[in-house]
């Protein structure tokens, strides 16, 4: 059973590596090991990752104790992070974090959710409802990396 939570700051250790394996093993099937390397890089300011989550406030889901992944949502419906542990993929862990951040949303009034959401992602999105607004090449750390902008109206 997916368990939601919010952030702690020791959580932000088990959020990077979520996020720089999913990426590395994930995401690495649409994007070229150049794009993936540059997109979750070997040597990171761990400060920087940290205050980041801080900022983001993210929701943080469980599975039996152990954290499999986390999501955010910003007052302005905006889901800026949503990764999945890269061997809890198919599990219902990506649907019980959007739900909740659906939930969340529709307890302060946001109607309109959107994402910058990878080739990996973009399936996912569409069966929970999101929309294609536009395709975009985002530029990281030297890599140009194709993503859409998707949103979804509740």
């Amino acid at each position: 059973m997916v368990i939601i939570r919010n952030y702690k700051e020791s959580d932000a250790r088990a959020l990077w590596d979520i996020f720089f394996h999913t990426v590395r093993h994930i995401n690495s099937r649409d994007y070229s090991q150049e794009q993936v390397e540059a997109w979750a890089p070997e040597s990171f300011d761990f400060d920087v990752w940290k205050k980041r989550m801080t900022c983001l406030d993210p929701f943080v889901a469980e599975i039996e104790g152990n954290i499999v992944g986390y999501t955010d949502l910003q007052i302005n419906g905006l889901i800026d992070h949503f990764f999945c542990h890269h061997k809890f993929q198919g599990q219902g862990v990506g649907r019980a974090l959007m739900e909740h951040v659906f939930a969340s949303g529709k307890q302060v009034g946001i109607t309109r959710f959107y994402s910058e959401v990878s080739i990996t992602a973009r399936p996912f999105y569409e069966r929970l409802g999101f929309s294609v607004v536009q395709e975009q090449l985002v530029e990281v750390r030297g890599q140009k990396l194709c993503n859409f902008v998707m949103e979804k109206f509740s």
